[in-house]
């Protein structure tokens, strides 16, 4: 069985609890203008280009077995910290067999296990990682049906696979992306608030917009959409981490 992965970072941040270990998956079915991992977004092998020379090849097709060492290679850290390996993208769940490969080898060895996920998948892909996985980031976007179409998306479905997720009792933390010009203003912050709490999902994480794979998009020769864009400043996000705790508690990553 083989998986399509375009690197594997170690010592991670961001990617949840504890010294991490991050397997970035090619391949995904959304079309973020702010994402920061672009070469991500296609399946096929992508090569950036930076400026001075320096060239990277992102994109191998390897077995999970292959992988499996290198992974383990930090478990003393992971166990010392609570940490694990975090399964990201690009979109894991479209390829939920790999994945659940992947985790059960990494299980059978002691390591926790988290799948980074914008949940737009059917979901018999999370029923076959279900198993073998010790939670899943889940990004919620917005609750707007048509901002989710306009990147690819479906809230419909987002919902459905939330809800399925409370039903079989796995483990979940929602993040959400703070966008400038896409869910930042306050109706927005209303409206997800409002439907994490009808969905009885009592706190998420907020995630602010940066700029760090802007240098990625000149390497890959496109124009990054939001390349002129200003990350939301301390006090900014204070405010909508206000607005976000009318509804559910939150935690404002940094």
């Amino acid at each position: 069985m083989l998986i399509n992965i375009s690197n594997i970072q170690h010592f991670s941040v961001g990617d949840g609890d504890g010294i991490r270990t991050t397997v970035f998956f090619k391949g995904c079915d959304l079309v973020c203008p702010w994402c920061h991992n672009p070469e991500n977004l296609a399946s096929d092998t992508t090569v950036l280009h930076y400026r001075g020379g320096k060239t990277e090849t992102r994109g191998m097709r390897v077995t999970p077995e292959e992988i499996l060492p290198e992974l383990l290679e930090d478990k003393e850290f992971f166990d010392t910290s609570g940490g694990g390996i975090t399964l990201s993208g690009g979109e894991v769940m479209l390829q939920a067999d790999g994945a659940a490969r992947l985790s059960a080898l990494l299980k059978a060895h002691g390591v926790s296990v988290l799948a980074d996920t914008a949940g737009c998948v059917p979901y018999h892909a999370f029923e076959t990682l279900n198993p073998v996985i010790d939670g899943y980031l889940f990004d919620v976007k917005t609750a707007d049906s048509a901002k989710y179409r306009a990147i690819g998306g479906d809230l419909d479905l987002v919902v459905s696979n939330l809800t399925a997720l409370q039903r079989d009792g796995i483990p979940f933390t929602v993040r959400i992306p703070l966008i400038p010009d896409f869910n930042t203003d306050e109706g927005s912050i209303a409206a997800i608030g409002r439907l994490l709490n009808s969905l009885h999902i009592p706190s998420a994480d907020l995630l602010p917009f940066h700029r760090l794979g802007s240098a990625k998009y000149e390497a890959m020769g496109l124009t990054y959409p939001y390349k002129d864009c200003t990350p939301p400043t301390a006090d900014a996000c204070a405010r909508m981490a206000a607005l976000y705790e009318r509804y559910i508690r939150v935690k404002l990553e940094r």
